[in-house]
Order: C-alpha cells, then structure tokens, then sequence
C-alpha cells in the first residue's frame, strides 16, 4: 500500500479537500485503485452533532457515516462509496483507547498519547487503507489522506506524530507527504511573498515531517524566482512545487496539476513510474472547459436556514451544478434565508423581506433543503406554497418534503393546526411524526441514516420516470421524522401522490402533485450520491423542468420503458445502451465524452 498525506500551513481554508480529491482523481486515471481518509483533530465522535453554519454541512455515507463534507469531495472526484472508517477523529481515537483501557487490555500499563494514541492511529490508518470502496474486491494500491486543521494547531499533535512514526515504519518509498501552503500577493507591492510557507515548511520539519511537494496557493502562476527560492529554503526541489492558483471552477484543479506533472512526482517518490499509465483525464476536461463556456441561465432558489455559511449546503450546491451541467445551462443559485421570508421579517426588516420574496418570485425553479428545528420554517412553507400555486418546479429533500406535506394539508385539506410533530408536539393534525425506532435522549449517531431501499409504486409519476423506471432505487437518508402514515389516504385522496415507499409500505419516501409541471418531495437526500457527469436523477428533473425541458429529459432517459445504461468505448467516447423488447435486446447510441449520461 502507497500512502499520500495532504497537510496544510499558513491558514485554513486553502483547499485541502479538493487538493486530495483532485490527486486522487489523477492517480486514478493513472490505473491505480484509489482509496481515501480523512483526520479531523476536533473531539467529536463526528460531524453528526455539529452546527453546518459552524463546521459545514454533514456528510452521509452509505453505511450512515455522518461525516466531513471533504469525504464527499472524495467521493465525487474519485467515484468511490466510503465508509465511516474513512473519517478518523480524535474523539473516536481516544474513545477507542479508553474502551481498550476499560476492559484491561494494556495490562495496567499507564497509557499515553505515545504509544497508545499515535499506535492506534497508525493502525486505524491501516485498516481503513485496506476496505474496498470502489466495488472491486481487495485493498487499493494508494491511500489519500488529509490531515485536518493546519501545522501548528496543538489538537492536530498527536496525528502529526503518529505520522511521523508511519512514515517510518512503511518506508520513503511508501509515503509522499503533500504541504498545501499559501503564497500571498501584497497589493501595495505586487510581489508573491514565500515568508509564510518557509515559516510553514519549518515548522513541519520540526514536528519531525519533511514535504515531498509543495502545493502553493496563490492568485496567478508562481513565478520561477519565487520557486528557486521555496525551492531553497523548503528543501524541496524545484519540479516537485506546484501552483494551485485561482481557476474558475473546481474540476480545473485535477488538469492543473496534470500540467505541471504534479503526478510525475508523486509517482518518482513511490517508486510507481514503471507501471503508471499517462492520466487519462479527456472526459474530465471537456466538462470543466464545458462548463466554463455555458451561457444559458437557469435561476433556482435554495431555500434554507443555514444560508450564512454556503458550505453548509455543499453537496446541494454540487447536485444542482452536476445537473445543470448535464443539461447545457449555466447555474445560478439564489441563496434565500427562509426567516427574510415570513412576516416577522416583513416588519423587523422590511429590505430583506422584500429582496428575499423579489428573489423567489424570479425563480425558475426552487429547492427546500433539510433542516433541524423551528427556526425558518414559516419561510419553507410559504416557498413551498408558492411554488404549488404558481406551478414553479420544487423540489423538497427530507424536511422539504415533510413541509410541502404540511403546507398542502394546511391549505388544500383546510387543517390550519397541520404541523409535524417535530415543531409543535400538541398539534391535532400531526402530517409528520417522530419515528418509533428513533432515540429521544441522545442526538449522535440515532436518526435513520445511510443507504435505504426505496419501492416505486406507479411508474406514471415522475420520480420513477426520473429514475429510470426501476423497481427500487437505494438512497442516503438522514432524518428522525417521517410522514404520518394516518395521514396518507387522506392526503392521497385529495391528489397528492407518494409513489415511493420503504419496504413495509408505511414509510413515505417520495411525494409527488401529478398535476403540477414538477412539484417532488424526498425523504431522503438524493445529493450525496450525485456525481460530475452522474447527475441525480431528481436534480437533472428540477433543473430539466425549471428551463421547461423536462419532456425531453424524460423521452432521453427513457424509450420504449428502458433504462439508459452508459459505458465507456475504447474510442474515448461513450455509448448510451437503450434496452427494450422481451428478451431485452441493445440500442445503442453514441455520443461524446463530455454527455456522459445525457445529451
């Protein structure tokens, strides 16, 4: 197993994440199988129980992992499903530690943060490197780790120790340490100013870690000078320094670093130039140049409670760019704080309240994301009432489903009171209800997560449609709260649908208004399984359906009741497979690289 370590100096929030993504992406398109963990020095056992407006949004894995949103900038670079073995924090070291200590297993010796911490580390670095996530069996060839936070934090100690030791014990030839390092560029001079990644640099030497390469953030292109002198005082050669500088979107920082052959060195330090194929990254340009070039705006309104952090809605924000791309349109999202809109706004802060409503009025389409508690919600149901009467395209995901549900009993069945029982427990018409598995005395770790299986009832509604009118499909769900089952002949009734279900039937999965041009609602959260060319197929239908192309999205996906099916083609393009007939025979369609699932 090769190990790559991304660590970062200077400050926080020089792009960590993409880096590893985006080395991990190149590595891949190289031959090599690609895993990745992620260490995150705070205390939590993980991200679960944190505030997305303080740490960003919470990140589901399959295996119902609440984790870092950096692992999902992993999963949509490199294509892959991790586990909750993949995100290591202090808080699950320690707790670890101290269970083995309970039980007796260091035999009454006094345990430490060295050996005890930085060996369990080590190990725990070990056997998660070695689960498979890419659906092949056996372990990957390269393991990406990040580590958190930035040199010099003290909570990050003890996993910069436990390096040092790994690197040892695999050997130099095993492990390329990354330093992600910013070059700023003083106004007043014009200069790009090296101080702070020398003052970085040293400060990892002495923690006992020496970078193989140095990737520097900046505002343009290093200039030679400027890398003879890292160069120098970093003791790092020359064509191992690369720029990350300011590029119009993320998917151009895997071609940066092809460029400048970052992958050419990471390779001469783990001994791999032998067996490594050339980066095959073709596809990949074509949609970042792609996107680069789109011109045609659809304008969809996000409307959320967290929106002073845009972090905090990450992967809805990539969803939405991965469809809108999909479908040739140039993505513009308007941020809306759901408080601006309801009526305490409109007299504590007329200006918002008018901005806010001016912005959802001009909507083409609007997304109500998920949520926790009462704050805003007066907001979502009011956007949610819009867009049912206006016929706007809406798509609710896990709260925004469980209000586009209150908001229709509310105004259509005429039960003013309906509420869910998450936001007034009293409420005689509960449309949404705490589920009965659901833990009331602890937060962490206790709602309905992961990976559940959804049952399509009726192939006629959209979302089936969307899906490829599949029988089932497996989403990542996040949530405590469910749609009354009481409720639904009633709701049903009056013409509001729910066309997908769990596996009892009980549990309302998807609604859906037949009679709106698109108005779908998912309990769980179709995001985190979007991928760059592997749209969601309920964001490729909001976005189809808010620039009136939804019809032909649909007749795209699917003809004569088939299922399209790409695959790549040794001629650098791919072919979209139609399957129809009894036995189901192939048509085949071929279009190019950068219309990966649709055209």
């Amino acid at each position: 197993m090769k190990y790559v370590v991304v660590s970062g100096g200077v400050v926080s929030g020089l792009g960590k994440g993409v880096t590893a993504s985006s080395i991990g992406l190149i590595l891949k398109s190289c031959g090599f199988r690609v895993t990745a963990i992620k260490i995150d020095p705070y205390l939590n056992i993980d991200a679960g129980t944190m505030s997305p407006i303080e740490h960003g949004e919470v990140y589901v894995l399959d295996d119902g992992g609440e984790v870092d949103l950096d692992l999902g900038n992993y999963e949509r670079f490199m294509d892959i499903k991790l586990t909750r073995e993949n995100n290591i924090t202090t808080g699950k070291v320690y707790k670890h530690v101290l269970e083995k200590e309970r039980k007796g297993d260091y035999l009454g010796k006094t345990v430490q943060v060295v050996p005890h911490i930085t060996d369990a580390i080590q190990e725990w670095i070990e056997r998660a490197a070695k689960i498979p996530v890419d659906g092949q069996s056996g372990p990957a060839d390269v393991c990406v780790i990040e580590l958190g936070g930035t040199i010099g934090d003290i909570e990050s100690m003890p996993f910069i120790e436990a390096l040092g030791q790994f690197s040892y014990r695999v050997g130099s030839e095993n492990f390329c340490l990354i330093h992600v390092s910013l070059v700023p560029v003083l106004n007043v001079v014009g200069e790009q100013k090296t101080k702070p990644t020398q003052h970085s640099v040293k400060d990892l030497r002495g923690l006992g870690l020496s970078p193989n390469i140095l990737a520097c953030r900046s505002t343009k292109p290093l200039e030679d000078n400027v890398k003879a002198k890292l160069s120098q005082f970093c003791q790092v050669q020359m064509e191992n320094i690369v720029t990350l500088y300011d590029c119009p979107n993320i998917w151009h920082i895997p071609l940066l670093l092809k460029e400048q052959k970052a992958h050419e060195a990471i390779l001469r330090v783990l001994n791999l130039t032998g067996i490594a194929k050339e980066p095959a990254l073709e596809e990949w340009s074509l949609m970042a140049k792609m996107s680069d070039k789109l011109h045609v705006p659809v304008r969809i309104a996000v409307v959320g409670k967290y929106t002073e952090l845009l972090d905090s809605y990450l992967s809805i924000h990539k969803a939405l760019l991965h469809a809108s791309v999909a479908r040739r349109k140039k993505l513009v999202i308007d941020w809306i704080s759901a408080s601006d809109l309801e009526q305490g706004a409109r007299k504590e802060n007329p200006d918002a309240y008018k901005a806010a409503w001016k912005l959802l009025r001009g909507a083409d389409g609007i997304l109500v994301p998920g949520g926790f508690g009462n704050r805003g919600v007066q907001g979502k149901i009011l956007a949610a009432k819009h867009a049912r009467e206006n016929k706007v395209p809406y798509l609710g995901i896990c709260l925004g489903m469980q209000l586009a549900v209150v908001e229709y009993a509310r105004n259509v069945l005429g039960l003013p009171d309906a509420n869910s029982a998450e936001l007034d427990p009293n409420t005689k018409n509960p449309c949404v209800i705490f589920m009965p598995e659901g833990s009331t005395t602890h937060m962490g770790g206790t709602m309905r997560l992961g990976s559940r299986r959804t049952y399509f009832q009726s192939k006629d509604s959209k979302a089936a449609k969307l899906y490829g009118n599949r029988s089932f499909v497996d989403e990542r769900h996040r949530h405590r709260y469910e749609v009354n089952p009481a409720m639904v002949p009633r709701l049903e009734s009056s013409g509001f649908t729910f066309p997908g279900k769990d596996e009892t039937g009980l549990r309302m999965e998807i609604v859906e208004l037949p009679n709106h041009p698109f108005y779908v609602g998912a309990q769980f959260h179709p995001e985190y399984k979007s991928r760059p060319g592997k749209p969601s197929p309920l964001f490729l239908g909001l976005i189809g359906a808010a620039s009136g192309e939804l019809d032909n999205v649909l007749q795209q996906i699917c003809q004569e009741g088939g299922v399209v099916s790409p695959r790549p083609q040794s001629n650098g393009k791919l072919e979209r497979v139609y399957w129809k007939g009894t036995p189901k025979k192939p048509v085949s369609v071929v279009y190019s690289v950068c219309d990966r699932v649709y055209s």
